[in-house]
């Protein structure tokens, strides 16, 4: 699969080099630093200076400006050039001589030292003399089957070893005293030291031009048969696998991970760490490829350029974006080499999290438990894919850049259930794993509380097992989601276990309050027993009493005198502690006045007992309406509450669903009350006053009139009397209105009796009943719609004829 690990850039032009003289083709090329010199066909040699630019947009270029040139004057194609930076000198082979030459004004040494008879040569890259001035080369000499050391000085060369080998080399690389050599028909490496030899395998140089490349410390690469890139070592051994690169390579390059290799038609790319090929760059007419410091360069026979590495990590990147891993993965481990420790370190961990995320968003979970656990993961990372699971009080933001692509969950399954499902399981099990490691270090309570909520959602049996051990779930979060899902015993140990068993058992009191009835049923769970089990605990019993009032409606009068008696002793408990009532003490009274209103079950005088002596009036007032003993509960709203908005509201909840008469005699007594021979109390007389007029439909005026004072004004209860007449009126003329409907309906009724009589029915001897076929025998008869007579006894017959049957009840008309 396709990578882009390179990009190729022009470094030289034609222009440049030869301008119009179309003649002139490159023959070798040679980078040193930011040195590039070019040997040409017609004995020249150009020194270029390359410079490196970076656009904004992150693009490179190289700009070359020509320094010299210099001609050889052989008038022979200058064959190779190879750089001794440390003597800042350039090797030149040429017309079967190695001239030295300055690298900076490419004047040949004044010495005029110069190695004669060779075909090619290479250096060595892991000299063995220890001479840091000297350079160690080795030539194919023009003599047969002999290859020959030297040692290169400044202003002189000197030979070292000459050696034969069983067939002419056509091609050597060296390192130390190893030669790889490439022979008529096959490669070897030879010691020419000991001048031990070991054959490789076997090539036909007549067929394929042969490839011998140092890549190492005693490795190399060879062009095998087959179109294969083998790796050797000076052993005579290969530690890698083959690449597979073209029949037809004919220059290769190596620019770790990647071996590049140039054929005819392109330049292809190769990973040494799992040995694919990953990318492709069209290349025609190239014929010369190389590596110099990492800087791999491929020319053609009229300009130069180079193949620009991206970044590994881009790399990397690209890979993983792909969702490429394994790929990502050993082009990450291979460039542990190029990279600083910390920095591949910090890289490395990144791109296994990656990897991770990659894989778990395919359901992959061995894969990304492992990923995840090599990545040392933030396990928060992974749980804030998850809504909800993180407490609402974590710090914890994700990392930048983000790991991976996804917003959450549902965005990652598309909404799959069953792929959700499994997601969820997983987390469950690694975050099981991970709890007790050092992985949790720093954010227990994150992981433990999102564990709970996977749990509890799923119902699983270790949820119990959670909370009964060493945790550290974060109480509020916890309790909410446990709440949510109804799992109340295990929110009781969670109390519990927090140390708040007060709460743990109001909580514990829902296994039953939140039980379904049938379940109850079915299991056969007594309420009395369950009382009796919660009578040390005061508030759960309430709670359970009121689950058993209030929401399953029992219809049990000791259920409900239990929960008014724990009602008011609660409240006066709460009343001997402080005289002003707290907020506790308000919900009870309310809690209290609500059932003594709205519950018939409860004993009333057991309860109006217990209240006689307390300042509990108004619960004194209710309880006596229920014995409907009105005027003294209507005494105790009026005079020893001095309530009249009360006062009035007990009339009229009093009269619910009781009819006008009952609320008429309710609020005729509180007018009483107000009114009661020797009040001579302002507030009274104007609570009357606002009584009349604010609920004028709710009397009887006769009556009113004969009962308030003869002092008061009409203007005093102009509002009252308006109404009252208004309501006369208004009964007046609906009682009219009604009238008239009723004499209306009447005239339709007689009308429609003048309509039947005004048809004649006549009946003889002759009629026969068309039952039973009988003569009449007295003028006594029924007649069907439909005109037929029969015998009043014989309509009375069950067993009528079925069709005089059907036909009189379509007709729907009878006499």
């Amino acid at each position: 699969m396709s990578v882009k690990a390179f990009k190729l850039v022009s470094a030289v032009e034609r222009e440049m080099l030869m301008g119009e003289k179309n003649y002139i083709n490159i023959e070798c090329i040679e980078c040193c630093g930011k040195n590039l010199y070019i040997g040409t066909n017609d004995c020249f040699i150009y020194h270029f200076l390359l410079d490196e630019k970076i656009s904004t947009a992150g693009k490179i270029a190289f700009a070359a400006t020509k320094q010299l040139h210099k001609y050889l004057g052989l008038k022979k194609p200058v064959s190779e050039l190879k750089a001794a930076s440390a003597l800042t000198r350039l090797l030149v082979l040429c017309d079967n001589t190695i001239t030295l030459v300055n690298m900076m004004n490419l004047e040949p040494v004044p010495s005029g030292a110069r190695i004669k008879g060779a075909v090619t040569f290479a250096l060595n890259e892991n000299p063995v003399s220890g001479d840091p001035f000297c350079v160690e080369v080795c030539i194919i000499s023009v003599k047969r089957r002999t290859i020959q050391m030297f040692m290169v000085f400044e202003d002189r060369v000197q030979i070292v070893k000459e050696v034969f080998t069983p067939e002419q080399p056509c091609a050597v690389a060296v390192d130390g005293y190893y030669l790889c050599l490439a022979l008529t028909t096959q490669y070897i490496i030879l010691n020419y030291n000991t001048g031990v030899s070991q054959d490789l395998f076997p090539y036909c140089s007549d067929e394929k031009r042969p490839i011998v490349k140092r890549i190492g410390r005693q490795e190399f690469l060879l062009a095998g048969p087959g179109g294969l890139g083998m790796f050797a070592t000076v052993d005579g051994i290969s530690q890698r696998a083959p690449v597979h690169w073209s029949e037809n390579v004919i220059g290769a390059a190596l620019c770790f991970p990647y071996v590049v290799a140039l054929d005819d038609e392109f330049i292809t790319v190769h990973s040494m760490l799992d040995q694919q090929q990953k990318q492709t760059l069209p290349f025609k007419e190239g014929h010369i490829l190389q590596d110099f410091e990492g800087k791999v360069i491929v020319a053609t026979n009229k300009g130069v350029y180079i193949l620009v590495p991206l970044p590994l990590e881009k790399q990397i990147q690209d890979l993983l974006a792909s969702h490429r891993v394994e790929e990502a993965l050993v082009l990450a481990k291979g460039a542990r080499r190029n990279i600083p420790k910390e920095k591949f370190q910090v890289m490395y961990k990144r791109i296994l999290q990656q990897a991770g995320f990659i894989q778990f968003a395919q359901l992959q979970f061995l894969e990304a438990k492992e990923l995840f656990r090599s990545g040392q993961l933030d396990v928060r990372e992974l749980i804030s894919l998850y809504p909800f699971l993180l407490p609402t009080s974590s710090s914890f933001i994700r990392s930048h850049p983000p790991l991976h692509e996804y917003a959450d969950l549902n965005q990652l399954t598309q909404g799959d259930q069953e792929k959700m499902t499994k997601c969820k399981r997983f987390l469950m099990s690694y975050l099981n794993e991970v709890r007790s490691t050092e992985v949790a270090n720093g954010y227990k309570e994150d992981i433990d509380t999102a564990l709970l909520k996977l749990y509890a959602e799923a119902n699983h049996e270790s949820l119990l097992d959670l909370l009964v051990s060493e945790n550290f779930c974060l109480l509020t979060d916890s309790a909410a989601w446990l709440e949510k899902h109804k799992k109340y015993f295990a929110l009781g140990l969670l109390y519990h276990y927090n140390g708040q068993d007060t709460a743990a058992l109001q909580v514990g009191i829902q296994i039953f309050t939140k039980r379904p009835v049938e379940e109850q049923e079915k299991n056969n769970i007594n309420p009395d027993d369950i009382i009796s089990c919660l009578n040390k605990y005061p508030k759960a019993r309430v709670k359970y009493l009121e689950h058993l009032v209030l929401e399953r409606k029992i219809e049990k009068e000791k259920y409900h005198t239990h929960l008014a008696v724990l009602y008011l002793e609660a409240i006066l408990q709460l009343k001997s502690v402080t005289t002003d009532n707290c907020t506790e003490t308000t919900e009870l009274l309310f809690k209290l006045r609500s059932l003594l209103q709205k519950s018939d079950l409860y004993r009333i005088h057991f309860i109006l007992d217990k209240i006689q002596g307390t300042d509990l009036h108004m619960e004194s007032a209710i309880l006596y309406g229920k014995l409907e003993e009105h005027e003294k509960a209507l005494h105790i709203l009026v005079h020893e509450l001095k309530d009249f908005h009360a006062a009035e509201e007990y009339c009229m909840w009093n009269s619910e669903n009781r009819g006008m008469q009952y609320r008429q005699r309710l609020f005729h007594m509180l007018l009483s009350v107000y009114l009661s021979p020797g009040t001579s109390d302002c507030a009274l007389v104007m609570a009357a006053v606002d009584l009349l007029n604010n609920h004028a439909a709710e009397f009887d005026a006769a009556l009113v009139l004969q009962m308030v004072p003869d002092s008061w004004s009409v203007q005093l209860l102009s509002p009252f009397l308006s109404g009252a007449v208004r309501q006369s009126i208004h009964t007046k003329r609906m009682t009219q209105t009604a009238l008239g409907l009723a004499q209306a309906e009447n005239l339709i009724y007689k009308y429609e009796k003048v309509k039947q009589k005004g048809t004649p029915i006549l009946l003889s001897d002759k009629k026969i009943c068309q039952v039973c076929q009988n003569p009449f025998c007295e003028p006594v008869f029924i007649r069907y719609p439909n005109g037929g007579l029969v015998h009043t006894h014989c309509a009375a017959n069950r067993h009528l004829n079925s069709n005089m049957t059907q036909h009189s009840s379509s007709s729907g008309n009878q006499t």
